[in-house]
This record gives C-alpha cells, sequence and structure tokens, in this order.
C-alpha cells in the first residue's frame, strides 16, 4: 500500500465531514479532495512524472496535504523545504534535488533569485489552485519515495533523507498501536513546521492514518493565532517542540490563555530537544500531569519511542520503542555491547527507517552497520520496563580530563536554582583537562541580580567537581533551528571563539 491509497480512501468515506480547520473555518473532507484533484492537474498539465520531485517551500496551509497527495498520485515525491534556510543553503539542497518545479509562498521575495536556475512558481497559502506552469523533467528517481526532507548536516553540506511510503506507514500504524491515547483524540494541532519529520508525520499523516481531524496553522509565531486554534477548533490532541508548550503555560500563569484548554487535552508530547524540568514543574502545578516526551530522528520517519499513555509516563524518559522496531547498544567507537547492557549508543533496524541518504552511499556507508542497523547517534539508557532515557547525543557528550560530562544531567541540576529559567551547556577547549562545560543561562523575571559566582556555588554543592561549569555566561536567548531545538553548535561556536 502507499500512503495516497490509505489517506484518500479515508478522506473518501464521508466527503461531508469535518476535515480540517483553517483561518477560523472548518473545510470538509471533499473540500480537501477538491483541491487535492486541482493540483493533480494541474502538475499533469505542466508535464509532472513519475520519479519526478516537487520543492515546496510554504508555510503550514491546506495546500501541504493536497499537494502531498497530488505528488504521490502521480508517483513523484514530494520535498519540503524551509524557505528561512539561507540562500546559499537552499542553492546547494535544490542542486542535490535537481527538481521538476519549486513552489514558493507569495511573499517571499528574496528567494527570487532562485529562478535564475529552476522553475519556479508563487502560490497563497489560500490558494485553491495552482498557477498554470511548465516543469522542467530531471532525472527521475524511485518511485516508492514519498518525502525527501534536507538539511546541512554537521558539515554545512546538503544532506538528505528519503522516507518511502512503506516507512511512513509503518511508523503510522505502530506509533497508532502504542499510543493509546490517540484513540480518544479528535483534533490534532498541525503547527510544526511540515519541512521537518516530526511535523508532517505526527501532526498531518498519523492523523489522517486515524481518519481525525486537523486544525492548521501556518506556524507558532505570532503565538496568539495557535491559542486561536486550540480554542475555536477544539484541539485535543498536541505534538509540540518545548518552546512551545512552555509558551502555552507561561501565558497560562499570566491570565493570557484559559488553563482549562490544556487541562482537556488527552495526549500532550514534546520532541526534538529536552523538555526543560522547570517547564515540567509548570505542568504538574497548572494541569495535574507532566508533559511526555517523544522521540525520533528523521531517518527514522520519524518516531522511534513513544509514551503510550500520560498514566504510563515516566519522568525524564521518552517511552518505549515502537514494535517495530530491533535494537543494539554500542560503544562510542562502535563496539556490540552485550544483551545484559542497559547502557550505551542506540541502533536501530526497522520498517521505519531510512533505505539511506539520498544520492550519497559515503555517508549511508557510516551511519548503517554490515546488518542494516542505523547508528541514531544519541546516548541512552534502558529501564528493566523497556522505557528509554536518551542521556545525550554522543556528539554532545563533554569529556573532561577522561571523565564523561552529559550536559543534560548538569542542565537540570542547574535548572533547579531559582534563578534560572532555562540552561543550556556545552563543552569548550581546555589546555589540561581538554573541554570543560560552559553554561549559558536565562534568567527568571525577578533574580537579573544573580550572578554567576552563585550558579557555580550552587552546582558544586550537588555535582562532582569535573561536572562543574567553568564558566556562565547569562543570555536573553539562544539560538533555535525552524523547529525550535537548541543550536548547540552555534554555542559551541561562540563558546570557543572567545577562547575560554
Amino acid at each position: 500500500m502507499r500512503l495516497e491509497e490509505l489517506l484518500l480512501e479515508n478522506l473518501s468515506k464521508d466527503r461531508n465531514a469535518d476535515c480540517y480547520w483553517w483561518n477560523g473555518n472548518w473545510y470538509t473532507c471533499g473540500d480537501l479532495l477538491n483541491l487535492v484533484d486541482n493540483c493533480e492537474n494541474a502538475l499533469r498539465r505542466a508535464g509532472f512524472e513519475h520519479g519526478q520531485r516537487l520543492v515546496v517551500m510554504l508555510r503550514n496551509s491546506p495546500l501541504i496535504p493536497a499537494l502531498s497527495l497530488a505528488v504521490w498520485k502521480l508517483r513523484g515525491i514530494f520535498c519540503p523545504l524551509n524557505e528561512k534556510a539561507g540562500l546559499s543553503s537552499l542553492k546547494g539542497t535544490l542542486e542535490l534535488l535537481k527538481p521538476f518545479a519549486v513552489i514558493l509562498q507569495n511573499e517571499i521575495k528574496e528567494l527570487a533569485v532562485l529562478k535564475e536556475s529552476w522553475v519556479c512558481i508563487t502560490c497563497d497559502l489560500n490558494a485553491k489552485d495552482l498557477p498554470e506552469f511548465t516543469g522542467k523533467l530531471q532525472e527521475p528517481d524511485n518511485e516508492d519515495f514519498a518525502v525527501i526532507f534536507s538539511t546541512s548536516g554537521t558539515s554545512g553540506n546538503p544532506k538528505a533523507v528519503p522516507l518511502t511510503h512503506g516507512n511512513f506507514l509503518s511508523n503510522c500504524a505502530d506509533a497508532r498501536e502504542v499510543v493509546t491515547d490517540l484513540q480518544k483524540g479528535h483534533v490534532f494541532l498541525n503547527v510544526l513546521p511540515n519541512f521537518h519529520s516530526f511535523g508532517f508525520t505526527c501532526t498531518m499523516l498519523l492523523p489522517f492514518s486515524m481518519n481525525r481531524k486537523i486544525a492548521i496553522v501556518p506556524s507558532f509565531l505570532p503565538p496568539q493565532s495557535t491559542m486561536r486554534a486550540i480554542i475555536e477548533a477544539k484541539v485535543d490532541v498536541m505534538y509540540i517542540v518545548p518552546a512551545i508548550i512552555a509558551y502555552l503555560l507561561m501565558s497560562v500563569e499570566k491570565g493570557k490563555f484559559p488553563v482549562e484548554e490544556l487541562k482537556r487535552q488527552v495526549y500532550i508530547c514534546t520532541g526534538g530537544d529536552r523538555l526543560n524540568p522547570n517547564v515540567q514543574d509548570q505542568a504538574w502545578e497548572l494541569l495535574g500531569k507532566e508533559i511526555v516526551d517523544g522521540y525520533g530522528l528523521t531517518e527514522t520517519s520519524p518516531i522511534v519511542c513513544m509514551t503510550p499513555s500520560h498514566d504510563r509516563y515516566k519522568l525524564g524518559t521518552a517511552g518505549i520503542l515502537l514494535p517495530g522496531y530491533e535494537y543494539k547498544l554500542k560503544t562510542r567507537d562502535a563496539q556490540e555491547l552485550g544483551k545484559d547492557s542497559h547502557e550505551g549508543v542506540l541502533w536501530v533496524k526497522g520498517a521505519s527507517v531510512t533505505p539511506g541518504y539520498f544520492h550519497a552511499p559515503e555517508i549511508t556507508a557510516e551511519r548503517f552497520d554490515s546488518d542494516g542497523f542505523f547508528n541514531t547517534g544519541d546516548y541512552v539508557e534502558i529501564d528493566s520496563d523497556g522505557y528509554i532515557k536518551i542521556i545525550d547525543r554522543v556528539t554532545d557528550i563533554i569529556i573532561v580530563g577522561g571523565f564523561n560530562v552529559y550536559p543534560q544531567e548538569v542542565e537540570k541540576i542547574l535548572s533547579e536554582h531559582p534563578a534560572v529559567q532555562n540552561a543550556i551547556v556545552v563543552g569548550v577547549p581546555h589546555a589540561i583537562n581538554g573541554e570543560v562545560p560552559k553554561a549559558f543561562i536565562q534568567r527568571r523575571e525577578g533574580f537579573l541580580n544573580v550572578t554567576d559566582r552563585e550558579i557555580i556555588k550552587f552546582a558544586k554543592e550537588r555535582m562532582a567537581h569535573f561536572k562543574v561549569p567553568r564558566s556562565i555566561e547569562f543570555v536573553d536567548d539562544v539560538p533555535l533551528s525552524g523547529t525550535g531545538k537548541v543550536l548547540r553548535r552555534v554555542l559551541r561556536e561562540k563558546a570557543g571563539h572567545k577562547g575560554i
């Protein structure tokens, strides 16, 4: 089965049923099916064929599911990109993908230069059809590919991850089996960016695969649009990044958002980055329950593990492995650990895992072992009930004089200080120890006079000496990716540049 077969079957069961909320109004399954037909016909007239790639740089709108389904019906590949990735990065990615055409949002004037090299059309988010155009046929690729997600990677060079129809179908089916709370939900919040697998799968494909409705919001900013959607569309399932739930809880505390709107949620799951312990404390105080965590990667479609329900949540864990996976634990240098090991670098294998990187066999060979297991790059701990705790990214672990320091552990302790709203710890070069921890701290309102010495003293009383940050830098904000994930690499570069 392919994605369009399952989703179109669900949409066709009742064309008059509500399907998606957009700009204050509900639209039916029939409305979406009509939009799919319009997009499919426009692409067909433009010359779109099997194996072609359509790049889409649009914020969330009804066009995203419509274009995806239209492309898949024509046996093509949907390629969402972040229009804010930067012109240089986008040029490199387009050269890698070689698209049939590029769909841009009307107001993104700075990307007009892309028209010099590629067929580009502009489109309003409320459009009911695509403008007439003629695309440029490229070398066809694997029709089994449904979506290609792109990233600059750690080297700055473009890297793309193709995911097949089978990858997505397996991931959604396994998630539906594990997460029992989802069966109680009716309306999913669709606010995470569609160019990221977390948003694409968990807030669009997953609900549509269950015949559920979605409330579409172009982006989280301005946040009032998201709060309006939650209230008006009666959202009751939220897959979001930590920054969003932190903002919503803060809005509740300030009386700007009704607490009842969060209390009635049947499932709130964060992913994409670490959930600050202070946010969990807020959630428990205001909602009477914690926010559950999940874990995944683009290469795994993206869900690897998830908490079945709020009642079964274990604080500090990301839930249990989905049933479609096998796993191994290895050392940092890829030596396989014994069956009795409960801690190590997580390697996974299963129907949700990408077949390999797009036109990059050398990267594929680096990340997969000879048995087909994929290296997640995350150091984990697995308890006796199968719950997985993400200790840290292997690349984020700080080695101080031979001792491992896990940033999340240090951040958790620093966040217990009453003045600390958020703490991010990175490793910086040190002449004797190789590396030492440095903390970037956002202070709470009313605690702007706290000093770095106070924070360091607090840390010394609660952790081993080699884990204590050698320096503290107070900041108003931290760099975030398009999905709200903290860009630790930027902070490391900033700290290293200062020669600390």
